[in-house]
This record gives C-alpha cells, sequence and structure tokens, in this order.
C-alpha cells in the first residue's frame, strides 16, 4: 500500500498520541508499505484554519497517488475544508486520539471548535480510534447512522513499550519500602494533564507522606510551567517536589522503576497511554473519572479513579496508599496484571493495517 500521513511539525514530537502514529508508520514501513508524511507546520488555531485554501497542499496529496490517506485529528482546523477539495480523494481516515471539544475551554471558544471539528469529522471516510471513549464521543458529534462510522476501528495502543519484565518479587519490595510514598507524574505540562490538581492534594497532606517527581517537557506550555513552579514554591513543597525534564529510554524506566504511584489527574483523557506504561511496572495509577482512564484502570483494584479537579479526593487517594502498604501492593500487583493482558503493539498495528486493506480493496 502507498500510504499518506498528514500530522503537524514532525513524529519525534513527545506525547502519547504521536507516539502511537510513529509507532503505526515504522510498523506499517515495515510489512513494506510505502508512507509517506505530509508535515503541516504548527501555529494558531486561525492560520491552520486559512490552510484550507492552500492551493499547493492538494496538488501535493495528488501527485503522491495514494491508495489510503491517515489524518491525525488534531489537524483538522487545516482540513475540515480542504478534504472537500482533494480530488480524485483516497480514503481519508482520521487518527482520532481525542476531541479537542471535549477539553475545558471558555464557551465561545469551545462553541467554534465544535462547527469546525464536527465539520472535519463529516469530511472523513472512516475512523481509527484508540479507545471505545473516543469512539462514543466522535458518535455524539456525527448525526445517527453517519455512513462514515462504518468504516472505523477500535485499537488500543500497545503495552509493550518498555518491556520491562518485572517481577512480582521487585514489586512487592518496592511497594513495602517504607518511607514517603514516591509519586511519579508523567506528560507534558499543560493545563489539561491536572499536575496543578496534583500539587494542591499534595499541600492538603501531612508533611513527608510522599514525594513527588514531575516527568515532563516544561517547555510545551512555559507560562502553564511556570504557574505549577510558583505554585509549588508558594504550597512550600519544595522538599517534596522535583521538577526533571523529559526524560525517555532506560531514564525514564529507571523513574518508573523507582517510583511506587504514578498520578495524572487530568481533566480529559482519549486513552491516557502513560497509565498502561506505569502499569507495566507494577505502578498503580491515580486519574480522573473524565474521558477513557476507566478502560484502563479499575478504581481501587489497580488505582483509584477520582473526579477531575478535585483535589481533595486525590489526597485522599494519596493518603490511603501512602498508609497502608498492604493495599498498595495489591494494587502494584493487580496493575502489572492488567498491563500483561493488553495487546502489544504489533498486535494493535496488525488490526491497524489489515482495516486498511479492506478499505483499499473495495475501493
Amino acid at each position: 500500500m502507498k500510504i499518506g500521513l498528514i500530522i503537524y511539525g514532525n513524529l519525534d514530537k513527545i506525547s502519547g498520541g504521536f507516539l502511537y502514529d510513529r509507532t503505526l508508520i515504522e510498523y506499517l514501513r515495515a510489512q513494506g508499505d510505502t508512507v509517506e508524511v505530509i508535515s503541516l507546520p504548527w501555529g494558531g488555531y486561525g492560520r491552520h484554519l486559512m490552510e484550507n485554501f492552500s492551493v499547493l497542499l492538494p496538488r501535493k496529496i495528488k501527485a503522491l497517488e495514494l491508495d489510503v490517506l491517515l489524518q491525525d485529528e488534531l489537524n483538522h482546523p487545516s482540513l475540515f475544508l480542504l478534504n472537500h477539495r482533494l480530488s480524485p480523494p483516497p480514503p481519508r481516515i482520521a487518527i482520532v486520539h481525542h476531541l479537542l471539544i471535549n477539553e475545558t475551554r471558555p464557551g465561545w471558544r469551545k462553541g467554534l471548535l465544535g462547527i469546525v471539528e464536527r465539520a472535519y469529522l463529516r469530511s472523513v471516510d472512516g475512523f481509527i480510534f484508540n479507545s471505545q471513549t473516543t469512539q462514543i464521543s466522535v458518535q455524539n458529534q456525527l448525526p445517527a447512522g453517519a455512513a462514515n462510522l462504518t468504516n472505523s476501528i477500535v485499537a488500543y495502543p500497545g503495552a509493550d513499550q518498555f518491556k520491562p519484565d518485572m517481577t512480582t518479587e521487585e514489586v512487592t519490595a518496592r511497594a513495602l519500602d517504607p518511607g514517603p510514598l514516591r509519586v511519579m507524574f508523567l506528560g507534558n505540562l499543560i493545563p489539561r494533564k491536572g499536575l496543578h490538581v496534583l500539587l494542591q492534594a499534595i499541600s492538603f497532606l501531612p508533611p513527608g507522606t510522599c514525594k513527588l517527581v514531575v516527568v515532563g517537557n516544561p517547555e510545551f506550555q512555559p507560562t502553564y510551567t511556570r504557574y505549577v513552579m510558583l505554585q509549588a514554591a508558594q504550597l512550600n513543597l519544595g522538599s517534596s517536589v522535583i521538577f526533571m525534564d523529559y526524560l525517555d529510554g532506560t531514564d525514564l524506566s529507571a523513574q518508573f522503576r523507582r517510583n511506587q504511584v504514578l498520578a495524572v489527574p487530568s481533566s480529559y483523557e482519549g486513552y491516557g497511554i502513560a497509565y498502561l506504561e506505569g502499569m507495566s511496572f507494577g505502578l498503580p495509577c491515580l486519574a480522573t473519572t473524565s474521558g477513557a482512564a476507566g478502560e484502563i484502570i479499575t478504581s481501587g483494584r489497580d488505582g483509584y479513579l477520582v473526579p477531575p479537579e478535585d483535589p481533595v479526593a486525590l489526597a485522599e487517594a494519596i493518603a490511603s496508599l501512602a498508609g497502608d502498604r498492604q493495599t498498595l501492593l495489591k494494587m502494584s500487583l493487580s496493575a502489572l496484571h492488567r498491563s500483561q493482558s493488553q495487546p502489544t503493539w504489533e498486535f494493535t498495528c496488525q488490526r491497524i493495517r489489515r482495516f486498511l486493506q479492506h478499505l483499499t480493496q473495495s475501493k
């Protein structure tokens, strides 16, 4: 197959969505498919809207003579009109990680996003969803029985990126290790990931209850990064919180192995690959009831789900694990077991490739 992928920037960007796209493209190329990555420049929402009137982009896509055109749904403001100008169009398949309309935003801006995003969802021929939650979210934005929903697949992210091979003995020893509960936050430093809520929650706890290490890109939204650092200082959390830059490979694995709990209390997650990664190291996860975290985490078994923007409930969850290491142990082993029952990246990418083959054969 000859496949195109439209993204903003490049596939090296650090986020769960880009990891999903990158892993899929690497798999397709390894199977002998040709994949052309069509990169659009990052910019403001208004600039992206203007890209719908590009003369060069439709010509470039036509010249590639693609069998199928994948589009990361994040690119929807650049494509909601342009998709109708692709002639003859290859099948246009949106990879949907989560909808921007599900994020917390001012009313007028959310209304504008909704108009544009719904128009985009109507402009494609099918979907690859990363979760059932994302699938339902898209269904709710389209007319009942929309034809493009029949060309869709739910393909969960793989849980084997790190392949840590954690033993029950390692997980047990770590969970029963005394001292402050070692909590890890992993994610881009943006408001949606809820670091400000986590810091507030920790401030409610007695000193020495936990230690937090924050792993995330501080340059993604510098204003928010400055905000949470100032917040930590104002809450007198200097001795309880360590801010680290983005880590990968063995450095990130070392943090997963060292810490005892993963806490990412996002206001919304279309899936939450970080939770899967943490659970593969036997880390119970603290997340919220908003979005798809509940498809990964069973609250009270391998982590806790709390309401979004609720630092009190989050503090109670942290305190319960810090004060009861037997419960922490049970949850840690359950998290490890849960991750082992999740699909591998190879299984997921194989399903997507078969889905794309079916589409191209039925053109």
